[in-house]
């Protein structure tokens, strides 16, 4: 006769919460994707979504096509992003740190104060910033001499209606018509404005005041910019980038896979494997990194800018 297994007490519990919110967050959609569907078949709504269809028309010197070096700069920006988004979970998460660096005050780099010893996993997660913002100068430098701007800058008011009609498309599961290679639909232009030219500047200006290069001496300039502050912001903005990933990941898959992978990363407005193939790679070497950012491998690395101690 077959023992019963014993479940520990509130072992069901430990799900229950879980499942609920999950339920919850289905019958929420359901109901804003019906009451979409209801709302967009209102005579007076179709006739206002005929005149924004979801796409701001574009400055007749826009650029048409995607570039190889925005292809260069979207893979490399995604890399950075992976790696920034992992290490500072770790440095916000971790409990025993795997080691610490101390910068050389020797070189070319000099200063008066003693050097601050941090762990490896902010120092990883700086370095990863510094390459990530040195990336984003080049791209937004780039942008502009190439007039790629005009894709992602809204030039026209017209592009909030817009942006409300392709939003109503999309939750009503009638997903607007378009074309990419020539011009994003508006909620794409303004997700894309809003992450470049908003979310990376605010990740920036408060990563530096928490990091050690901010002034700590400088009484009246951390009195009107709390370290405080700048971690409320930081936190939210990383959320807001593993939100926009998971977001932008799932269109480019449901909105025709092959002709946007070749987009963004074969420079091609056919449909065929090509970008697929690319993207597939990028996606190996994204991984490897992730799995090689251990102390393992940091270590060495680390020691050449500093002295790494256990």
């Amino acid at each position: 006769m077959s023992t019963p297994v014993k479940r520990r007490p509130g072992s069901n519990k430990k799900w229950a919460k879980p499942a609920l919110i999950a339920a919850g967050v289905v019958l929420a959609l359901l109901i804003l994707v019906l009451a979409a569907q209801w709302f967009t078949g209102l005579d007076s709504v179709k006739a206002w979504m005929q005149k924004y269809p979801g796409q701001s028309e574009l400055p007749a010197s826009a650029p048409v096509g995607l570039p190889a070096w925005l292809g260069w700069q979207h893979f490399l920006n995604m890399f950075f992003i992976i790696l920034i988004i992992r290490s500072g979970w770790m440095v916000r998460t971790s409990k025993k740190p795997s080691g610490h660096w101390i910068r050389n005050n020797k070189g070319l780099i000099k200063t008066r104060n003693s050097p601050t010893k941090i762990t490896l996993d902010l120092w990883f997660h700086l370095t990863l910033d510094a390459l990530w913002v040195l990336n984003g100068i080049i791209f937004v430098i780039v942008l502009f001499a190439t007039g790629q701007w005009m894709r992602i800058i809204p030039t026209s008011w017209d592009v909030f209606p817009n942006a409300i009609s392709a939003g109503l498309q999309y939750l009503s599961l009638n997903w607007p018509t378009e074309n990419g290679w020539v011009n994003y639909n508006a909620l794409q232009l303004i997700a894309y404005f809003v992450t470049v030219f908003i979310a990376a500047p605010l990740a920036i200006i408060t990563g530096i005041r928490m990091s050690g290069a901010w002034p700590k001496n400088a009484t009246k300039l951390n009195r009107i910019y709390p370290i405080g502050a700048a971690r409320m912001v930081h936190f939210p903005v990383m959320l807001y980038f593993v939100l926009f990933i998971i977001v932008h990941v799932t269109l480019v898959l449901a909105t025709g896979a092959l002709r946007n992978l070749n987009h963004m990363y074969a420079s091609s407005d056919a449909v065929n494997w090509w970008g697929f193939g690319i993207f597939a790679v990028s996606l190996l070497v994204m991984t490897a990194a992730w799995f090689a950012a251990r102390p393992l491998f940091l270590r060495p690395i680390a020691s050449l800018m500093g002295k790494v101690s256990k």
